[in-house]
């Protein structure tokens, strides 16, 4: 890394320090952005990841997929996820003295065809992933704009007018990127990336209905085979392993913030079986349902975690 890139590094961490004087994910004045800091090394957290941008400036992230695939980043490097994306979360390596300090940074796809089209950008040639997350090195370019943009939380008469123009910028430095081929085939009509994309959208709406997995290859203008292998290649799981997820995630936030039984809770979701229901449950957060409740203390969650 040049010395320039490490000055603008070191802003970076300077602006999220100031934004994020506690533990845990903080929101800002533009809606889309967010900072985070965690001073502690953190047991794995499950969450649903939204399409957005992250930037470490200090410390290491670690993101695992459903198939048991590890994205690791660290100051200096982004992650970009264009599709909803289950994932497990750990921060590595921090101190009190030598927190974890990052940004996120929500986009749409909606946006990134639009941009795509008009400056009429090529998908790169380099072939690229297909799983819906990739890691790179942030570039002075984007550091540049991301830079900008964080600097005007500190004129907020500016932030509605500045803000969105900055925020494409950010995107058109992604899009150019030779790592960013998904990005660009999630927000290309008719790709198979961007079937698969509303295929996630649909089951986001309605993770709670049962669905059959031919139905919703149909629904996509796919084949079920095809589907099916497009599906996990994106996302490191199977149709109904993703809705699964989502169901888990959504059961964690009722039981956090109503304090509902947890009978109630696992029909809101969709389980027919409450015990099968407590066993899933406890696989994937290590502690049965029923402690989410007892736990008076537990923070507030959602379906959609900032990580």
């Amino acid at each position: 890394m040049r010395a320039s890139d490490n000055t603008q590094i070191s802003e970076l961490r300077n602006l999220i320090a100031q934004l994020a004087p506690r533990e845990g994910s903080h929101h800002t004045a533009i809606t889309s952005l967010s900072v985070v800091s965690y001073s502690s090394t953190v047991t794995p957290r499950c969450g649903v990841l939204s399409p957005s941008l992250g930037i470490c400036a200090q410390g290491q992230k670690e993101l695992l997929l459903g198939d048991g695939k590890v994205y690791s980043y660290g100051s200096g490097h982004y992650m970009v996820a264009p599709v909803e994306l289950p994932t497990s979360v750990r921060i590595l390596g921090v101190t009190p003295a030598k927190p974890y300090l990052g940004l996120r940074l929500e986009f749409n796809l909606t946006n990134v065809r639009s941009l795509i089209e008009e400056a009429r950008l090529p998908t790169p040639s380099n072939g690229g992933s297909e799983r819906g997350i990739y890691v790179s090195p942030v570039t002075p370019l984007l550091l540049d704009a991301v830079l900008r943009l964080m600097r005007l939380l500190q004129s907020p008469l500016e932030i509605p007018v500045l803000a969105p123009m900055i925020e494409r910028e950010i995107l058109f430095r992604l899009l150019l990127d030779k790592g960013s081929v998904i990005l660009h085939r999630m927000a290309q009509a008719d790709s198979q990336p961007q079937r698969i994309a509303q295929a996630i959208v649909w089951l986001r709406k309605h993770f709670r209905v049962a669905f059959r997995i031919d139905d919703l290859a149909r629904r996509a203008g796919m084949s079920t085979s095809g589907f099916h292998q497009w599906f996990r290649n994106i996302t490191g799981m199977s149709p109904l392993q993703y809705q699964k997820q989502l169901r888990l995630q959504e059961a964690r936030s009722i039981l956090r913030n109503e304090r509902k039984d947890v009978g109630t809770v696992s029909r809101r979701v969709g389980y027919e079986s409450c015990s099968q229901f407590s066993r899933e449950y406890s696989r994937l957060f290590g502690n049965p349902p029923v402690r989410e409740i007892s736990n008076g203390n537990s923070p507030k969650a959602s379906l959609s975690n900032s990580f």
